[in-house]
């Protein structure tokens, strides 16, 4: 997910399309905090682990 939110970011910034860099935001920040969760031990989606 944080991969796909910095490729939307890049593919906005470059293209200079606004909807896309937000939803690259969005998809970096809500990849950073499953991440996050899921290292220090809270199962996330039903899951031990996030990558």
């Amino acid at each position: 997910m944080i991969l796909l939110g910095v490729i939307l970011l890049v593919i906005g910034l470059i293209a200079g399309i606004s909807i896309l860099w937000t939803i690259g935001i969005i998809l970096v920040v809500i990849g950073a905090v499953l991440w996050i969760l899921g290292a220090v031990g809270h199962a996330v989606g039903g899951r031990r682990h996030y990558w």
